[in-house]
């Protein structure tokens, strides 16, 4: 699939399911709301989006210094809008990556450090939210109760939570098992056709770097990079919590009594499920999958505007500064060149002002 093509099944699907959602969802008391609704508020959740760009950017340059490079908050912000864009275009919100290693090995950052930047910080936000599901569940607890749909989500991602925690605890104590087991399930998907016999040593190759950056980074996270990484952890919580803010705020400007905590639980959830749709930046599943789940939260005339309202904030926005970004900075040529991984010659990006 190319880049034109990705970017394109995006927006076909999104707003092709949005506008499903919505003629499946919206009647005359609908209207009403949205028209009465309180538009300082909704101010206020572009206000929470901006701050967790900000916490983002700011999260970038964390890691860059835990790792022995500066970045400067400008080229974080950069950043930050090129993993929404490479995120969007790719499944499995996978595409992010690639863009800002390019990015900071342009800003001669070596090429293994920045990818240990960029998984630590995407493996950041997976294991808070990893944490914050089931305690938010314990805390909790009334909000699954009777509610067979949420409860089905929420095992599916209890599964995903237990295996990445045991993932990075092994890649950590155990880099060679980790090894071990990718090389097997490369060989398994090349008897089964989806990998071709070709591409085999190129991904064990890429699974065993993987895995000794993110080893060899994490070590000097916990040495000489300590108080920058602990600094990341704490912008990577206040990130989440901006982007959680954002739906409370859109509830509340509807004129709709809403659970704060609820809220956090249901984002916290849908969030981390995001992460394994296959669509290109999960798009269709996220609004479809919004509605039915925001539907817990508000009456179900207006959960697919919430849905779309909450995925134009927390998504749309970014990915538009990311197109922007890449567009400007890169050009379409290179951008596509990097979606496909390939060699790049030298081009000229962001200088410091």
């Amino acid at each position: 699939m190319t880049l034109r093509k990705g970017l394109i099944l995006f927006l076909l699907l999104s707003f092709g399911v949005s506008a499903l959602v919505l003629a499946s969802s919206v009647d005359a008391g609908t209207l009403h709301t949205i028209l009465n609704a309180d538009v300082r508020l909704l101010f206020l959740a572009l206000f929470f989006v901006i701050g967790a760009w900000c916490c983002d950017a700011a999260r970038f340059c964390a890691l860059a210094r835990a790792a022995g490079e500066n970045i400067n908050f400008r080229l974080g912000m950069v950043l930050t809008w090129l993993h929404y864009f490479g995120c969007a275009v790719t499944p499995m919100q996978s595409g992010g990556g690639p863009f800002q290693v390019y990015v900071l090995y342009k800003r001669k950052v070596p090429l293994g450090k920045g990818i240990a930047i960029t998984l630590t910080r995407t493996l950041l936000t997976l294991l808070i939210l990893g944490f914050v599901v089931p305690l938010a569940v314990f805390i909790e607890p009334e909000l699954l109760k009777g509610k067979l749909f949420l409860k089905g989500v929420f095992s599916y991602v209890i599964i995903f939570i237990v295996v990445s925690w045991i993932l990075v605890l092994l890649s950590i104590l155990r880099p060679l098992l980790i090894k071990k087991w990718g090389t097997i399930a490369t060989l398994w998907l090349k008897r089964l056709g989806i990998v071709k016999p070709e591409t085999v040593l190129r991904i064990v190759r890429r699974i065993s770097l993987e895995v000794d950056n993110y080893n060899l980074n994490f070590r000097m996270f916990f040495s000489c990079g300590l108080k920058h990484f602990l600094l990341a952890i704490l912008l990577s919580m206040f990130h989440l919590l901006c982007i959680f803010s954002v739906l409370p705020c859109l509830i509340a400007a509807m004129g709709l009594p809403f659970h704060y905590l609820q809220a956090i639980l249901a984002q916290a959830v849908f969030m981390f499920l995001l992460y394994f749709v296959p669509t290109p930046g999960a798009s269709g599943v996220a609004e479809g999958g919004g509605a039915a789940l925001f539907g817990l939260l508000v009456p179900w005339n207006m959960a697919g505007v919430t849905a779309v309202a909450w995925r134009f904030f927390t998504e749309y926005l970014a990915i538009a500064m990311g197109v922007i970004v890449a567009v400007r900075l890169l050009g379409w040529g290179v951008t596509e060149e990097i979606y496909h991984h390939e060699p790049v010659e030298d081009v000229p990006l962001i200088k410091d002002e």
